[in-house]
């Protein structure tokens, strides 16, 4: 019984953030998982950048609205799950995911949820759980999954590494340099067929 867990940012759809520090003009908010490890202090960090902005979810929603999938991840995903259970992990928010959702064809995610105030001001973030993507993953093999993992960031390689077969996905110079022993690929094609080769051994 297998399962695939990925993530969604920069691996299914453009990274939210870095194309709302375009949309707004704060180049700052393009700090993203693949520079800070730490998801805690980077969320604080943006909270913060938004706050001395004046800047809340409906900016940035508006912006989600206008962000397409990577082109093929669509079609990708419709043949994974065809293949095998899969299930996205990811350090966003329901707020934030829910219109790429229905872009993707509605595949399940499990990610986070923010504190927004009456007046639209993000005050603050709740986590699913502790370190959720390797939670999540352990949890799912706990229940008798075997599972295989891709993703693009640092937040990602913890299920990469606790899975049967994990691999990094359009991710960072630096990140597969740091991670040389991770297969590392460009093309939904190639990780289709890595994912395929990890079932059937």
């Amino acid at each position: 019984m297998y399962i695939t867990c990925l993530d969604l940012e920069g691996v299914l759809v453009p990274e939210i953030w870095i194309a709302f520090a375009e949309a707004s003009g704060i180049p700052e908010l393009k700090r993203t998982t693949r520079d800070e490890p730490d998801y805690d202090k980077l969320m604080k960090w943006r909270i913060g950048i938004l706050k001395e902005h004046g800047l809340g979810l409906k900016e940035i929603q508006d912006t989600i609205a206008k962000i397409d999938p990577i082109p093929g991840a669509k079609e990708f995903l419709d043949e994974l799950r065809s293949i095998c259970q899969t299930i996205i992990i990811s350090d966003t928010f329901t707020q934030f995911a829910t219109p790429l959702m229905k872009k993707l064809g509605w595949p399940t995610i499990f990610c986070n949820s923010l504190e927004v105030a009456p007046s639209g001001e993000i005050t603050g973030f709740k986590m699913r759980c502790e370190q959720s993507k390797l939670t999540t993953v352990k949890a799912l093999q706990s229940i008798g999954y075997q599972t295989i993992a891709s993703g693009d960031s640092h937040n990602d390689l913890g299920m990469i590494r606790a899975s049967k077969a994990g691999f990094l996905f359009k991710s960072t110079d630096k990140i597969k340099a740091d991670n040389p022993d991770l297969p590392a690929f460009e093309t939904y094609d190639e990780l289709l067929s890595a994912i395929k080769k990890a079932m059937s051994d």
